[in-house]
């Protein structure tokens, strides 16, 4: 089969991620849209000889965008990428994109040492003063296509201590209105306020007409 034919029988779109969680969140978030176009959404991981995207950029649209055209042009496929973060108001939006390295810590125990970190630099700031939110821009790249990004927001203000298991990243950190942390909400819950879920709906139609 040559190279040209394969593209256009594959129906997979690659997910510049190897967050195992970030797959599951927007398989669900995408659910109807890659229903709409027989789309199968795969992680990066699918492919082990594409290499790792240095995210070299300063905002998370820069960054969104180096990882999906580049995974895009590893591929030959439709790639869709995200970069997401956590700004706090009295940090002046840090850790901003530096939020998944913000402890230094990798690895399994990142999550932890990021929250940690967080809690001590914020310990005497009080709680009128810890408004902070979540930031997410996704990026489509399609070969022969221009590269388009979406961003969402969702704002809260951060607790004291992690509460909630139903997520990742500092959701334990961020509390919502209703009082409850990001990680207390259900999947369902979190998708229809996340960050994440509003980029990505947003981002919704452009992937319809770019692949429908």
């Amino acid at each position: 089969m040559t190279e040209g034919s394969s593209q256009r029988t594959d129906n997979r779109i690659v997910l510049a991620t190897r967050n195992a969680h970030k797959v599951e969140e927007l398989r669900d978030i995408l659910a109807d849209v890659l229903a709409q176009t027989g789309r199968e959404l795969v992680a990066v991981t699918d492919f082990p000889d594409v290499e790792d995207v240095v995210e070299s950029g300063v905002t998370f649209a820069a960054n969104a965008t180096l990882k999906a055209e580049a995974v895009s042009a590893a591929t030959g496929l439709p790639a869709l990428a995200d970069d997401s973060g956590l700004a706090v108001d009295v940090l002046g939006g840090s850790p901003g994109v530096f939020s998944a390295r913000w402890s230094g810590v990798g690895g399994a125990d990142k999550d932890r040492a990021n929250n940690e970190l967080l809690l001590a630099q914020l310990g005497d700031v009080p709680d009128e003063h810890r408004a902070a939110g979540f930031v997410c821009a996704a990026a489509l790249s399609v070969r022969g296509q221009e590269t388009i990004v979406r961003e969402g927001r969702v704002r809260g203000v951060l607790g004291h201590e992690l509460r909630g298991t139903n997520g990742f990243g500092y959701d334990p950190l961020l509390v919502m209105p209703d009082g409850r942390t990001l990680a207390e909400h259900s999947a369902e819950e979190k998708h229809a306020i996340s960050h994440r879920g509003e980029a990505f709906r947003a981002l919704a139609q452009d992937i319809v007409s770019a692949l429908g």
